[in-house]
C-alpha cells in the first residue's frame, strides 16, 4: 500500500513516527480476530483521561506485563499478581485499570466457553461491514454514536468495564468498524477498498 506523504494524513496523528505508523498501517483497517480485538478493547480503556499515544508507547509494555492478552492466564491473576502489575512502569499503574484488564478477560472468555465469537458480537453492531464516513474536517468526526453507545452498553451488560461509548467508538475506529480517516487523506481510500469486499462473516 503507497504511504500517505507527510502533510497529507489526518491531523490528529501529528509527526511522531510511531503515531504515524500506527494512522497508516492499523487505524481504521477492519480487525475480525477474537484475541487482537479483546487486546484493543482493553488498551482503549487504559485510555481513558490520557492520549492514545501514551498508551501506544507502552503497548509492548502491556504485552510483556499481561501474558501477551491471553485471557486464560489474565483470569487466574491473584493480589500478588496485581501488585506486580502496580509496580510495573512499563503499564498505566492504576488499580481500577489493571483490575478492569483482569475482569474483561472474564467477559470475553464468557463469550468463548458459549462458543461464541467476539468479532461476530462486536461487528454485528455495524452489521458486519464497516461504516464508510465521508469527513472532510477533524472537527465533523463525532466522539460517539448510536452504534457506539449500544455496543457499550452490551458490552457493559456482559462484565466488561471502561467501555463508556467514547472509549467504544475510539475503538471502532481504530478496529475499522467506521473508516473516519478524512476524505483527501490517502489513508480513506485504502481502507475503503478493505470495507467494501465481502462481509466480513
Amino acid at each position: 500500500m503507497d504511504q500517505p506523504k507527510d502533510g497529507e494524513r489526518c491531523p490528529w496523528c501529528g509527526t511522531d513516527p510511531l503515531y504515524v505508523d500506527y494512522h497508516d498501517t492499523v487505524w481504521g483497517r477492519p480487525e475480525t480476530d477474537d484475541l487482537a480485538l479483546f487486546e484493543k478493547l482493553c488498551l482503549d480503556g487504559q485510555q481513558a483521561g490520557l492520549s492514545w499515544i501514551t498508551i501506544l508507547r507502552k503497548q509492548q509494555g502491556y504485552r510483556e506485563a499481561y501474558d501477551h492478552f491471553d485471557p486464560e492466564k489474565i483470569v487466574r491473576y491473584d493480589d500478588a499478581k496485581v501488585a506486580e502489575l502496580l509496580a510495573n512502569p512499563g503499564i498505566i499503574r492504576n488499580r481500577l485499570k489493571v483490575q478492569s484488564i483482569i475482569r474483561n478477560a472474564r467477559g470475553f472468555l464468557a463469550f468463548r466457553e458459549r462458543d461464541e465469537s467476539f468479532a461476530e458480537f462486536l461487528w454485528s453492531f455495524v452489521d458486519y461491514r464497516p461504516i464508510q464516513n465521508q469527513w472532510r474536517a477533524f472537527q465533523e468526526i463525532p466522539v460517539t454514536t448510536g452504534e457506539a453507545e449500544a455496543m457499550s452498553k452490551a458490552l457493559k451488560k456482559q462484565g466488561f468495564n471502561f467501555v463508556g461509548p467514547t472509549i467504544v467508538y475510539a475503538f471502532m475506529q481504530a478496529t475499522g468498524m467506521v473508516n473516519d480517516h478524512l476524505v483527501q487523506c490517502p489513508a480513506h481510500g485504502p481502507c475503503h477498498e478493505l470495507g467494501t469486499k465481502a462481509p466480513l462473516f
